[in-house]
Protein backbone atom coordinates (compact mmCIF):
# COMPACT_ATOMS: atom_id res chain seq x y z
CA UNK A 1 0.00 0.00 0.00
CA UNK A 2 3.11 2.12 0.99
CA UNK A 3 4.65 1.30 -2.85
CA UNK A 4 1.31 2.42 -4.17
CA UNK A 5 0.74 5.53 -2.99
CA UNK A 6 4.31 6.49 -4.12
CA UNK A 7 3.60 5.21 -7.60
CA UNK A 8 0.63 7.27 -7.96
CA UNK A 9 2.78 10.72 -7.38
CA UNK A 10 4.61 10.26 -10.06
CA UNK A 11 2.43 11.67 -12.55
CA UNK A 12 2.97 14.98 -10.67
CA UNK A 13 6.57 15.05 -12.25
CA UNK A 14 5.47 15.67 -15.14
CA UNK A 15 3.63 18.86 -14.40
CA UNK A 16 4.63 22.41 -15.14
CA UNK A 17 5.77 24.13 -12.25
CA UNK A 18 3.09 26.27 -11.07
CA UNK A 19 0.55 23.08 -10.90
CA UNK A 20 3.34 21.21 -9.09
CA UNK A 21 3.48 24.30 -6.40
CA UNK A 22 -0.38 24.24 -6.28
CA UNK A 23 -0.34 20.47 -5.26
CA UNK A 24 2.66 20.56 -2.91
CA UNK A 25 0.83 23.56 -1.18
CA UNK A 26 -2.35 21.40 -1.20
CA UNK A 27 -0.99 17.73 0.17
CA UNK A 28 1.41 20.00 3.02
CA UNK A 29 -2.18 21.10 4.51
CA UNK A 30 -2.47 17.74 6.52
CA UNK A 31 0.97 18.35 8.12
CA UNK A 32 0.30 22.09 8.90
CA UNK A 33 -2.60 20.70 10.79
CA UNK A 34 -0.69 17.93 12.40
CA UNK A 35 1.81 19.87 13.68
CA UNK A 36 -0.28 23.21 14.20
CA UNK A 37 1.85 26.08 13.33
CA UNK A 38 1.14 29.57 14.31
CA UNK A 39 -0.10 32.08 11.57
CA UNK A 40 3.16 34.01 11.44
CA UNK A 41 4.68 30.68 9.86
CA UNK A 42 2.18 29.88 7.18
CA UNK A 43 3.16 32.03 3.95
CA UNK A 44 1.19 31.88 0.45
CA UNK A 45 -2.36 31.21 0.14
CA UNK A 46 -4.15 28.48 -2.02
CA UNK A 47 -4.59 29.08 -5.35
CA UNK A 48 -7.75 29.64 -7.06
CA UNK A 49 -9.75 26.23 -7.77
CA UNK A 50 -8.60 24.79 -10.97
CA UNK A 51 -8.71 21.88 -13.25
CA UNK A 52 -6.87 18.43 -12.56
CA UNK A 53 -5.22 17.15 -15.67
CA UNK A 54 -6.29 13.93 -17.05
CA UNK A 55 -4.53 11.36 -15.65
CA UNK A 56 -3.15 13.17 -12.45
CA UNK A 57 -4.69 11.73 -8.83
CA UNK A 58 -7.01 13.89 -7.02
CA UNK A 59 -4.97 16.28 -4.64
CA UNK A 60 -5.85 15.87 -0.78
CA UNK A 61 -8.83 18.10 -0.62
CA UNK A 62 -8.86 19.45 3.45
CA UNK A 63 -12.39 18.84 4.86
CA UNK A 64 -14.14 22.70 4.20
CA UNK A 65 -17.81 24.10 4.12
CA UNK A 66 -17.94 23.15 0.17
CA UNK A 67 -19.96 20.59 -0.79
CA UNK A 68 -18.65 19.39 -3.78
CA UNK A 69 -15.67 17.07 -3.45
CA UNK A 70 -13.65 15.91 -6.31
CA UNK A 71 -14.16 11.89 -7.31
CA UNK A 72 -11.33 9.77 -5.97
CA UNK A 73 -9.73 7.16 -9.23
CA UNK A 74 -9.79 3.65 -8.46
CA UNK A 75 -7.28 1.76 -6.45
CA UNK A 76 -6.64 5.32 -4.36
CA UNK A 77 -6.36 4.89 -0.62
CA UNK A 78 -9.32 7.57 1.39
CA UNK A 79 -7.24 10.49 2.18
CA UNK A 80 -6.13 11.38 5.72
CA UNK A 81 -8.98 13.47 7.09
CA UNK A 82 -7.71 14.80 10.89
CA UNK A 83 -10.84 14.60 13.33
CA UNK A 84 -12.50 17.82 13.86
CA UNK A 85 -14.09 19.28 16.80
CA UNK A 86 -17.63 19.88 16.62
CA UNK A 87 -18.94 23.36 16.42
CA UNK A 88 -21.68 25.56 15.06
CA UNK A 89 -20.12 28.49 13.96
CA UNK A 90 -19.82 29.46 10.57
CA UNK A 91 -17.17 31.16 8.12
CA UNK A 92 -18.07 34.32 8.42
CA UNK A 93 -17.85 34.74 12.52
CA UNK A 94 -15.56 37.72 13.47
CA UNK A 95 -12.66 35.54 14.12
CA UNK A 96 -11.53 33.60 11.22
CA UNK A 97 -7.83 33.28 12.13
CA UNK A 98 -7.11 31.41 15.32
CA UNK A 99 -6.26 32.95 18.67
CA UNK A 100 -2.69 31.12 20.51
CA UNK A 101 -4.80 29.51 23.32
CA UNK A 102 -8.76 28.81 22.80
CA UNK A 103 -10.92 31.19 24.29
CA UNK A 104 -14.86 31.61 24.76
CA UNK A 105 -15.30 33.46 21.35
CA UNK A 106 -12.66 32.12 18.59
CA UNK A 107 -12.16 28.81 17.10
CA UNK A 108 -9.80 26.55 17.92
CA UNK A 109 -6.45 26.23 16.39
CA UNK A 110 -6.91 22.48 16.16
CA UNK A 111 -9.86 22.55 13.81
CA UNK A 112 -9.24 26.17 11.83
CA UNK A 113 -5.86 25.08 10.32
CA UNK A 114 -8.38 22.24 8.54
CA UNK A 115 -10.86 24.42 8.05
CA UNK A 116 -10.32 26.19 4.80
CA UNK A 117 -12.11 26.97 1.30
CA UNK A 118 -10.04 26.59 -1.50
CA UNK A 119 -10.21 30.33 -3.41
CA UNK A 120 -11.90 31.64 -0.78
CA UNK A 121 -10.99 35.47 -0.29
CA UNK A 122 -11.20 37.35 3.42
CA UNK A 123 -12.32 40.99 3.16
CA UNK A 124 -9.66 43.61 4.77
CA UNK A 125 -12.36 44.14 7.55
CA UNK A 126 -12.77 40.28 8.20
CA UNK A 127 -8.82 40.22 8.66
CA UNK A 128 -8.59 43.21 11.11
CA UNK A 129 -10.70 41.86 13.20
CA UNK A 130 -9.24 38.55 12.77
CA UNK A 131 -6.06 39.92 13.79
CA UNK A 132 -7.19 41.86 16.88
CA UNK A 133 -8.59 38.47 18.00
CA UNK A 134 -5.91 36.29 17.10
CA UNK A 135 -3.47 39.27 19.23
CA UNK A 136 -6.09 39.78 22.48
CA UNK A 137 -8.61 36.77 22.25
CA UNK A 138 -12.55 37.17 23.11
CA UNK A 139 -11.64 40.20 25.47
CA UNK A 140 -9.77 42.17 22.60
CA UNK A 141 -12.82 41.74 20.71
CA UNK A 142 -14.98 43.27 23.44
CA UNK A 143 -12.71 46.27 24.07
CA UNK A 144 -12.98 47.05 20.20
CA UNK A 145 -16.44 47.24 20.20
CA UNK A 146 -16.57 49.49 23.27
CA UNK A 147 -14.06 51.62 21.49
CA UNK A 148 -16.31 52.29 18.46
CA UNK A 149 -18.94 52.78 21.19
CA UNK A 150 -20.92 49.83 22.24
CA UNK A 151 -22.03 50.41 25.32
CA UNK A 152 -18.82 53.13 26.19
CA UNK A 153 -19.32 55.21 29.15
CA UNK A 154 -18.63 58.42 26.69
CA UNK A 155 -22.58 57.61 25.29
CA UNK A 156 -24.23 56.45 29.18
CA UNK A 157 -26.30 59.25 30.09
CA UNK A 158 -26.15 61.21 27.24
CA UNK A 159 -29.42 62.09 26.75
CA UNK A 160 -30.08 63.50 30.45
CA UNK A 161 -26.78 65.10 30.81
CA UNK A 162 -28.08 67.61 27.29
CA UNK A 163 -31.22 68.02 29.70
CA UNK A 164 -29.39 68.91 32.77
CA UNK A 165 -26.84 71.03 30.95
CA UNK A 166 -29.81 72.72 29.15
CA UNK A 167 -31.65 73.91 33.21
CA UNK A 168 -28.22 74.74 34.47
CA UNK A 169 -27.76 76.75 31.48
CA UNK A 170 -30.94 78.63 32.57
CA UNK A 171 -30.71 78.73 35.72
CA UNK A 172 -27.39 80.39 35.39
CA UNK A 173 -29.25 83.74 33.96
CA UNK A 174 -32.84 82.88 35.28
CA UNK A 175 -32.55 84.86 38.53
CA UNK A 176 -30.78 88.13 36.66
CA UNK A 177 -33.42 87.94 33.74
CA UNK A 178 -36.08 87.93 36.26
CA UNK A 179 -34.67 91.20 37.16
CA UNK A 180 -35.06 92.56 34.23
CA UNK A 181 -37.81 91.36 32.85
CA UNK A 182 -40.45 92.87 35.62
CA UNK A 183 -38.39 96.61 34.81
CA UNK A 184 -42.00 97.99 34.43
CA UNK A 185 -42.65 96.94 38.09
CA UNK A 186 -39.13 99.13 38.78
CA UNK A 187 -39.83 101.49 36.24
CA UNK A 188 -43.29 102.46 38.37
CA UNK A 189 -41.26 102.10 41.43
CA UNK A 190 -38.40 104.52 41.12
CA UNK A 191 -39.50 106.40 38.34
CA UNK A 192 -36.27 108.99 38.20
CA UNK A 193 -33.57 106.26 38.69
CA UNK A 194 -33.01 104.77 35.21
CA UNK A 195 -33.29 101.45 37.07
CA UNK A 196 -33.03 99.09 33.76
CA UNK A 197 -29.72 100.67 32.89
CA UNK A 198 -28.63 101.39 36.35
CA UNK A 199 -29.16 97.97 37.80
CA UNK A 200 -27.24 96.39 34.71
CA UNK A 201 -24.09 98.78 35.17
CA UNK A 202 -24.01 97.19 38.95
CA UNK A 203 -24.52 94.19 37.60
CA UNK A 204 -21.89 94.06 35.09
CA UNK A 205 -18.08 95.51 36.99
CA UNK A 206 -18.89 92.51 39.80
CA UNK A 207 -19.15 89.83 37.04
CA UNK A 208 -16.52 90.80 35.06
CA UNK A 209 -14.35 91.61 37.51
CA UNK A 210 -14.64 88.41 39.61
CA UNK A 211 -14.37 86.46 36.85
CA UNK A 212 -10.93 88.11 35.90
CA UNK A 213 -9.57 86.53 38.99
CA UNK A 214 -11.36 83.43 39.07
CA UNK A 215 -9.56 83.00 35.40
CA UNK A 216 -6.43 84.21 36.46
CA UNK A 217 -6.19 81.03 39.48
CA UNK A 218 -8.18 78.26 37.52
CA UNK A 219 -6.34 76.17 38.04
CA UNK A 220 -6.21 75.94 41.35
CA UNK A 221 -9.68 76.85 42.18
CA UNK A 222 -12.54 73.93 43.19
CA UNK A 223 -15.06 74.04 40.47
CA UNK A 224 -17.60 71.83 42.13
CA UNK A 225 -17.33 74.65 45.30
CA UNK A 226 -17.64 77.37 42.66
CA UNK A 227 -20.48 76.31 40.75
CA UNK A 228 -22.79 75.57 43.80
CA UNK A 229 -21.73 78.66 45.78
CA UNK A 230 -22.88 80.52 42.78
CA UNK A 231 -25.96 78.75 42.73
CA UNK A 232 -26.83 79.40 46.27
CA UNK A 233 -25.75 82.83 45.77
CA UNK A 234 -28.71 83.03 43.02
CA UNK A 235 -31.25 81.51 45.89
CA UNK A 236 -30.53 83.75 48.58
CA UNK A 237 -30.49 86.91 46.21
CA UNK A 238 -33.71 86.26 44.71
CA UNK A 239 -35.42 85.60 48.41
CA UNK A 240 -33.44 88.81 49.35
CA UNK A 241 -35.69 90.64 46.88
CA UNK A 242 -38.66 89.36 48.11
CA UNK A 243 -38.13 90.08 51.53
CA UNK A 244 -37.24 93.88 50.52
CA UNK A 245 -40.19 94.56 48.66
CA UNK A 246 -42.08 92.42 52.04
CA UNK A 247 -40.50 94.90 54.25
CA UNK A 248 -40.46 98.24 52.15
CA UNK A 249 -44.46 97.57 51.70
CA UNK A 250 -43.90 98.02 47.98
CA UNK A 251 -43.35 102.04 48.74
CA UNK A 252 -39.68 102.70 46.50
CA UNK A 253 -37.52 105.38 47.39
CA UNK A 254 -33.55 106.10 47.55
CA UNK A 255 -33.17 103.26 50.04
CA UNK A 256 -35.19 100.63 48.47
CA UNK A 257 -33.44 101.13 44.93
CA UNK A 258 -29.93 101.12 46.80
CA UNK A 259 -31.30 97.66 48.47
CA UNK A 260 -32.04 96.52 44.92
CA UNK A 261 -28.57 97.53 43.62
CA UNK A 262 -26.83 95.75 46.48
CA UNK A 263 -28.75 92.62 44.87
CA UNK A 264 -28.06 93.03 41.18
CA UNK A 265 -24.60 93.35 42.53
CA UNK A 266 -24.90 89.82 44.62
CA UNK A 267 -26.45 88.67 41.21
CA UNK A 268 -23.28 89.17 39.09
CA UNK A 269 -21.13 87.77 41.80
CA UNK A 270 -23.16 84.76 41.53
CA UNK A 271 -23.19 85.09 37.48
CA UNK A 272 -18.76 85.02 38.00
CA UNK A 273 -18.90 81.79 39.88
CA UNK A 274 -21.65 79.66 37.63
CA UNK A 275 -20.80 80.91 34.41
CA UNK A 276 -17.33 80.79 34.05
CA UNK A 277 -17.54 77.66 36.12
CA UNK A 278 -19.64 75.70 33.57
CA UNK A 279 -18.07 76.92 30.28
CA UNK A 280 -15.28 75.76 31.46
CA UNK A 281 -16.25 72.73 32.55
CA UNK A 282 -18.11 71.82 29.91
CA UNK A 283 -15.13 72.79 27.31
CA UNK A 284 -13.60 69.53 27.91
CA UNK A 285 -17.04 67.39 27.26
CA UNK A 286 -18.76 66.96 24.11
CA UNK A 287 -19.58 70.24 22.23
CA UNK A 288 -23.56 69.18 22.75
CA UNK A 289 -23.15 69.82 25.98
CA UNK A 290 -21.81 73.20 25.70
CA UNK A 291 -24.68 74.03 23.13
CA UNK A 292 -27.46 72.94 25.39
CA UNK A 293 -26.15 74.71 28.09
CA UNK A 294 -25.79 77.93 26.17
CA UNK A 295 -29.41 77.12 24.35
CA UNK A 296 -30.44 77.12 28.60
CA UNK A 297 -29.00 80.49 28.73
CA UNK A 298 -31.24 81.88 25.84
CA UNK A 299 -34.01 79.81 27.20
CA UNK A 300 -33.54 81.66 30.43
CA UNK A 301 -34.96 84.69 28.79
CA UNK A 302 -37.93 82.82 27.07
CA UNK A 303 -39.30 81.19 30.34
CA UNK A 304 -38.69 84.81 32.14
CA UNK A 305 -40.64 86.70 29.81
CA UNK A 306 -43.12 84.24 29.29
CA UNK A 307 -44.41 83.97 33.22
CA UNK A 308 -43.62 87.69 33.35
CA UNK A 309 -46.73 88.25 30.71
CA UNK A 310 -48.72 85.75 32.51
CA UNK A 311 -48.47 86.76 36.20
CA UNK A 312 -48.93 90.52 34.38
CA UNK A 313 -52.15 89.65 33.06
CA UNK A 314 -53.34 87.16 36.29
CA UNK A 315 -53.09 90.68 38.38
CA UNK A 316 -53.58 93.24 36.03
CA UNK A 317 -57.14 94.05 37.24
CA UNK A 318 -56.63 93.47 40.84
CA UNK A 319 -55.22 95.97 43.38
CA UNK A 320 -51.62 96.11 43.64
CA UNK A 321 -51.43 94.12 40.76
CA UNK A 322 -48.12 94.83 39.26
CA UNK A 323 -46.52 94.13 42.79
CA UNK A 324 -48.18 90.61 43.41
CA UNK A 325 -46.87 89.66 40.03
CA UNK A 326 -43.72 90.87 40.52
CA UNK A 327 -43.32 88.90 43.84
CA UNK A 328 -45.05 85.58 42.71
CA UNK A 329 -42.47 86.11 40.11
CA UNK A 330 -39.48 85.83 42.15
CA UNK A 331 -41.11 83.07 44.27
CA UNK A 332 -40.81 80.84 41.27
CA UNK A 333 -37.43 81.92 40.76
CA UNK A 334 -36.34 80.98 44.11
CA UNK A 335 -37.88 77.53 43.43
CA UNK A 336 -36.51 76.88 39.99
CA UNK A 337 -32.59 77.70 41.73
CA UNK A 338 -33.27 75.42 44.26
CA UNK A 339 -33.66 72.66 41.50
CA UNK A 340 -30.48 73.96 39.53
CA UNK A 341 -28.41 73.55 42.60
CA UNK A 342 -29.98 70.00 43.66
CA UNK A 343 -29.20 69.00 39.97
CA UNK A 344 -25.80 70.05 39.88
CA UNK A 345 -24.62 68.49 43.67
CA UNK A 346 -26.39 64.97 43.20
CA UNK A 347 -27.10 64.52 39.79
CA UNK A 348 -24.52 65.49 36.94
CA UNK A 349 -21.72 64.49 38.69
CA UNK A 350 -23.07 60.94 38.52
CA UNK A 351 -23.71 60.37 35.39
CA UNK A 352 -21.05 58.42 33.51
CA UNK A 353 -20.54 60.29 30.70
CA UNK A 354 -19.83 62.90 32.93
CA UNK A 355 -17.29 60.66 35.04
CA UNK A 356 -15.29 59.91 31.84
CA UNK A 357 -14.51 63.32 30.57
CA UNK A 358 -13.71 64.20 33.69
CA UNK A 359 -11.33 60.86 34.72
CA UNK A 360 -9.81 61.68 31.35
CA UNK A 361 -9.05 65.29 31.89
CA UNK A 362 -7.47 64.42 35.46
CA UNK A 363 -5.64 61.70 33.89
CA UNK A 364 -4.08 64.79 31.57
CA UNK A 365 -3.29 67.01 34.37
CA UNK A 366 -6.56 68.45 35.06
CA UNK A 367 -7.16 69.73 38.94
CA UNK A 368 -10.41 71.45 38.90
CA UNK A 369 -12.03 68.64 38.89
CA UNK A 370 -11.20 66.62 41.59
CA UNK A 371 -13.87 67.35 43.55
CA UNK A 372 -16.11 66.24 41.38
CA UNK A 373 -15.10 62.91 40.59
CA UNK A 374 -14.81 62.52 44.51
CA UNK A 375 -18.64 63.55 44.46
CA UNK A 376 -19.36 60.98 42.15
CA UNK A 377 -17.32 58.07 43.97
CA UNK A 378 -13.99 58.45 41.74
CA UNK A 379 -10.80 59.93 43.30
CA UNK A 380 -8.06 61.19 40.74
CA UNK A 381 -4.79 59.66 40.54
CA UNK A 382 -2.48 61.89 38.62
CA UNK A 383 -1.27 63.63 41.53
CA UNK A 384 1.62 60.72 42.24
CA UNK A 385 2.29 60.68 38.73
CA UNK A 386 2.28 64.26 38.38
CA UNK A 387 5.45 64.35 40.76
CA UNK A 388 6.91 61.14 38.73
CA UNK A 389 6.59 62.62 35.18
CA UNK A 390 6.08 66.36 35.58
CA UNK A 391 5.87 66.69 31.62
CA UNK A 392 3.40 64.33 31.12
CA UNK A 393 0.96 67.09 32.25
CA UNK A 394 2.68 70.25 30.54
CA UNK A 395 -0.42 72.69 29.24
CA UNK A 396 -0.02 75.91 27.61
CA UNK A 397 -0.55 79.24 29.67
CA UNK A 398 -3.63 81.03 30.02
CA UNK A 399 -2.00 83.78 27.54
CA UNK A 400 -0.64 81.43 24.76
CA UNK A 401 -4.53 80.29 24.68
CA UNK A 402 -5.35 83.83 24.40
CA UNK A 403 -3.26 84.93 21.66
CA UNK A 404 -3.91 81.75 19.77
CA UNK A 405 -7.39 82.00 20.06
CA UNK A 406 -7.61 86.48 19.73
CA UNK A 407 -9.98 85.90 17.29
CA UNK A 408 -12.49 83.95 18.73
CA UNK A 409 -12.01 86.47 21.87
CA UNK A 410 -12.79 89.12 19.55
CA UNK A 411 -15.56 87.91 18.47
CA UNK A 412 -17.58 87.21 21.53
CA UNK A 413 -16.43 90.37 22.43
CA UNK A 414 -18.26 92.27 19.48
CA UNK A 415 -21.12 90.35 19.49
CA UNK A 416 -21.94 91.04 23.34
CA UNK A 417 -20.63 95.18 22.70
CA UNK A 418 -23.42 94.98 20.31
CA UNK A 419 -26.28 93.03 21.74
CA UNK A 420 -25.68 95.07 25.22
CA UNK A 421 -26.10 98.39 23.41
CA UNK A 422 -29.68 97.87 22.30
CA UNK A 423 -30.96 95.20 24.71
CA UNK A 424 -31.85 96.01 27.18
CA UNK A 425 -31.94 99.36 27.57
CA UNK A 426 -32.63 101.00 24.24
CA UNK A 427 -35.94 98.29 23.77
CA UNK A 428 -37.23 99.46 26.96
CA UNK A 429 -36.67 103.33 26.64
CA UNK A 430 -35.90 104.54 23.52
CA UNK A 431 -38.51 103.00 20.91
CA UNK A 432 -41.33 105.67 21.38
CA UNK A 433 -45.26 104.77 21.82
CA UNK A 434 -47.05 103.18 19.80
CA UNK A 435 -50.13 100.43 19.94
CA UNK A 436 -49.42 97.94 22.14
CA UNK A 437 -48.81 100.68 25.09
CA UNK A 438 -47.27 99.14 28.14
CA UNK A 439 -47.04 95.78 26.48
CA UNK A 440 -44.78 97.04 23.58
CA UNK A 441 -41.81 96.60 25.75
CA UNK A 442 -42.20 93.47 26.85
CA UNK A 443 -43.14 91.99 23.25
CA UNK A 444 -39.93 93.40 22.12
CA UNK A 445 -37.85 91.60 25.27
CA UNK A 446 -39.61 88.13 24.61
CA UNK A 447 -39.12 88.47 20.85
CA UNK A 448 -35.51 88.58 21.48
CA UNK A 449 -35.07 86.00 23.92
CA UNK A 450 -37.41 83.75 21.41
CA UNK A 451 -35.14 83.99 18.59
CA UNK A 452 -31.87 83.90 20.65
CA UNK A 453 -33.04 80.08 21.74
CA UNK A 454 -33.76 79.48 18.16
CA UNK A 455 -30.29 80.95 17.20
CA UNK A 456 -28.75 78.92 19.74
CA UNK A 457 -30.53 75.64 17.87
CA UNK A 458 -29.36 76.33 14.34
CA UNK A 459 -25.67 75.19 14.85
CA UNK A 460 -27.01 71.66 15.19
CA UNK A 461 -27.74 71.33 11.45
CA UNK A 462 -24.36 71.10 9.78
CA UNK A 463 -24.88 73.44 6.89
CA UNK A 464 -25.98 76.20 8.97
CA UNK A 465 -22.46 76.03 11.75
CA UNK A 466 -20.14 78.55 10.48
CA UNK A 467 -16.80 76.58 11.70
CA UNK A 468 -14.19 79.24 9.27
CA UNK A 469 -12.71 81.99 11.66
CA UNK A 470 -12.98 84.02 8.62
CA UNK A 471 -16.21 83.87 8.45
CA UNK A 472 -17.28 84.20 11.37
CA UNK A 473 -14.98 87.43 11.90
CA UNK A 474 -17.26 88.92 9.07
CA UNK A 475 -20.28 87.62 10.37
CA UNK A 476 -19.61 89.39 13.94
CA UNK A 477 -18.58 92.78 12.14
CA UNK A 478 -21.78 92.48 9.46
CA UNK A 479 -23.78 92.94 12.90
CA UNK A 480 -23.24 96.63 13.66
CA UNK A 481 -25.08 97.43 10.81
CA UNK A 482 -27.97 97.58 13.41
CA UNK A 483 -26.92 100.64 15.18
CA UNK A 484 -28.17 102.64 12.28
CA UNK A 485 -30.93 100.30 11.59
CA UNK A 486 -32.05 100.41 15.11
CA UNK A 487 -31.55 104.12 15.08
CA UNK A 488 -33.96 105.18 11.83
CA UNK A 489 -36.71 102.47 13.05
CA UNK A 490 -37.12 104.40 16.36
CA UNK A 491 -37.86 107.76 14.56
CA UNK A 492 -39.36 106.81 11.27
CA UNK A 493 -40.32 103.33 11.38
CA UNK A 494 -43.48 100.96 12.91
CA UNK A 495 -43.26 98.87 15.30
CA UNK A 496 -43.52 95.80 13.03
CA UNK A 497 -40.41 97.00 12.22
CA UNK A 498 -39.05 97.32 15.20
CA UNK A 499 -40.12 93.71 16.29
CA UNK A 500 -38.22 92.50 12.69
CA UNK A 501 -35.27 94.06 14.28
CA UNK A 502 -35.36 92.83 17.39
CA UNK A 503 -36.03 89.49 16.25
CA UNK A 504 -32.90 89.58 14.03
CA UNK A 505 -30.61 90.90 16.66
CA UNK A 506 -31.77 88.08 18.78
CA UNK A 507 -31.16 85.71 16.10
CA UNK A 508 -27.96 86.41 15.10
CA UNK A 509 -26.48 86.78 18.72
CA UNK A 510 -27.31 83.44 19.77
CA UNK A 511 -26.28 81.39 16.35
CA UNK A 512 -23.13 83.28 16.91
CA UNK A 513 -22.12 82.31 20.40
CA UNK A 514 -22.48 79.10 19.99
CA UNK A 515 -20.40 78.79 17.08
CA UNK A 516 -17.43 80.08 18.70
CA UNK A 517 -17.95 79.10 22.16
CA UNK A 518 -18.15 75.21 20.19
CA UNK A 519 -15.28 76.03 17.78
CA UNK A 520 -12.96 77.61 20.07
CA UNK A 521 -11.52 74.66 22.07
CA UNK A 522 -11.49 72.04 19.86
CA UNK A 523 -8.23 70.23 19.53
CA UNK A 524 -6.68 71.21 23.31
CA UNK A 525 -6.33 69.12 26.08
CA UNK A 526 -8.50 69.44 29.20
CA UNK A 527 -6.75 71.28 31.08
CA UNK A 528 -6.19 73.64 28.03
CA UNK A 529 -10.01 73.63 27.64
CA UNK A 530 -11.33 74.25 30.84
CA UNK A 531 -8.95 77.60 31.08
CA UNK A 532 -9.92 78.47 27.21
CA UNK A 533 -13.32 78.53 28.27
CA UNK A 534 -12.91 80.56 31.41
CA UNK A 535 -10.94 83.26 28.95
CA UNK A 536 -13.60 83.59 26.45
CA UNK A 537 -16.35 83.91 29.27
CA UNK A 538 -13.96 86.83 30.54
CA UNK A 539 -13.87 88.36 26.76
CA UNK A 540 -17.50 87.94 27.07
CA UNK A 541 -18.51 90.13 30.04
CA UNK A 542 -16.25 92.07 29.19
CA UNK A 543 -18.32 92.76 25.88
CA UNK A 544 -21.81 93.00 28.20
CA UNK A 545 -19.65 95.35 29.99
CA UNK A 546 -18.90 97.30 27.32
CA UNK A 547 -22.02 97.22 25.47
CA UNK A 548 -23.59 98.55 28.88
CA UNK A 549 -21.65 101.89 29.08
CA UNK A 550 -22.08 102.44 25.20
CA UNK A 551 -25.98 102.08 25.68
CA UNK A 552 -25.92 105.10 27.78
CA UNK A 553 -25.12 107.02 24.31
CA UNK A 554 -28.73 106.69 23.37
CA UNK A 555 -29.36 109.29 25.82
CA UNK A 556 -27.15 112.14 24.15
CA UNK A 557 -29.45 114.40 23.48
CA UNK A 558 -32.43 113.87 26.14
CA UNK A 559 -31.32 116.26 28.62
CA UNK A 560 -28.26 114.00 29.53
Amino acid sequence: MLFQSFVNLGPDLSFSPQTKRAHSWQRSGSFLAAVQLPRAFRTGAPPAQSRRPPGSPAAHRPPGNSSRTPRRPPGTPPPHRPRRRPTTRSRSAACSIPPPAWEPGCPSPAWEANDQDTGAQETDDQEQQASSCHRFGAGGLIMSLEIAGAGAPQVQGKFLGILVCWILGNGSLFAWNSMLTIEDYYVALFPTYHPTRVLTLVYQPFAFGITCIMTYYEAKINTRKRNLLGFALFLLGSFALIMLDVCTKGSGGLGAFIGVCVISGLFGTADAHVQGGLVGDLAFMCPEFMQSFLAGLAASGVLTSALRLITKASFENSQNGLRNGATLFFSITCFFELVCLLLYAYVFPKLPIVKYYREKAASEGSKTVASDLAAAGHTAEHDRQDEEDPQKFERLSTKELLMQNIDYAADIFLIYVLTLSIFPGFLSEDTGSHGLGTWYALVLIAMYNVLDIIGRYLPLIECVKITSRKCLTAAVLARFLFIPAFYFTARYGAQGYMIFLTSLLGLTNGHLTVCVLTEAPRGYKGPEQNALGNVLVVCLLAGIFSGVVLDWLWLIGKGW
